[in-house]
């Protein structure tokens, strides 16, 4: 199939699910769709992008970064201060929460790429550790009772617009020559370097990227609850992210899709668990790491045309 049908197709397909998106919209602003169903598909978009941002850290670039929920908490605070705070408009709140994050990520990034080895893991479990423990001790922040008072500013319109930007920028970034030098990187870093590759610098971009759309993805999330507090992205909401990822396999976007949407439904589903919610998240990580390594998108397809073709008989010819 030559590249033109394939641009028409995914012009196609983005345009049909834009219009399924606007009608789901207005369909909810008229009473006709369940608010509830509206949130969860919100809640799957933003889930989504924090997939595919993570993925482009631990799948393409091949590093492990633990501590994902502290970029978003950076993103929402960093937005809340604007819209509850300050009364400044919505996109602005939004796109500082998001600069804010990936300014930190390239802060969290200058020291773990110093070195090799799992540093980042550690480094990036202890920067969610330090901004849950600081947003805890600050009053400002409103401290250990959380922050309410949100204005409901997330609809599914924003949601969709950042999340299928996210994905078409890492699309277009992981097929660049980018996306090349950092599944080099992933393969052996120090071959990449005697190529010629800049090494620590790719690997700290990589990150500012994910950590600048996870900052967005926070954003997104705060107002549409409308109240953040910090136990909301502690290590557990770090560990949720993990299962989305290797849930959906391993450096494929198209994966990060499909893990994000299964395990958000899945945890709506299970809502009634209660306490014994959270532990079915760290129970499917392990289950995934035992049975499938390379998560579902990380499966090659079944031969169809092989499965459909009559088998053949030993020593008879066809």
């Amino acid at each position: 199939m030559n590249t033109p049908v394939k641009r028409w197709q995914s012009l196609l397909l983005w345009g049909g699910l834009t219009l399924a998106v606007v009608a789901v919209h207005l369909l909810g602003r008229a009473g006709l769709v369940s608010g509830y169903l509206l949130q969860i598909l919100q809640l799957i978009g933003i889930n989504i992008m924090l997939t595919a941002s993570l993925n482009l850290v631990n799948g393409y670039l091949g590093e492990f970064a633990i501590g994902h929920a502290g970029f978003m908490a950076v993103g929402a605070y960093v937005s809340a201060l604007f819209t509850v705070k300050w009364h400044l408009p919505f996109p602005l709140a939004l796109l500082a929460g998001a600069v804010a994050a990936g300014f930190f990520a390239w802060l969290v990034g200058i020291p773990a790429f110093t070195t090799f080895g799992d540093y980042l893991a550690i480094i990036t479990l202890g920067f969610n550790m330090i901004v849950v423990n600081l947003i805890n001790n600050i009053d400002y922040l409103g401290g250990p009772r959380g922050l309410p008072g949100l204005p409901r500013a997330t609809n599914l319109l924003w949601v969709y617009a950042l999340t299928a930007l996210s994905l078409l920028v890492l699309r277009n970034l992981v097929r660049s020559n980018y996306g090349r030098l950092w599944v080099a990187i992933r393969e052996s870093d120090i071959a990449a370097e005697l190529m010629g590759a800049e090494v620590r610098r790719l690997k700290l971009l990589a990150l500012v990227i994910a950590g600048t759309i996870a900052g967005a993805a926070g954003a997104l999330w705060g107002h549409l609850l409308q109240y953040i507090h910090p136990r909301s992205f502690d290590y557990i909401k770090s560990t949720e992210m993990l299962v989305m990822v290797y849930l959906g396999g391993m450096g494929s976007l198209a994966g990060s899709v499909l893990g994000a949407t299964l395990y958000t439904a899945l945890m709506e589903m299970l809502r009634g668990l209660k306490e014994w919610r959270p532990v079915v998240g760290p129970l499917i990580l392990i289950l995934i790491m035992l049975r499938m390594p390379r998560g579902l998108m990380g499966l090659r397809p079944p031969d169809l045309g092989r499965l459909l073709r009559p088998r053949r008989e030993k020593g008879v010819a066809t």
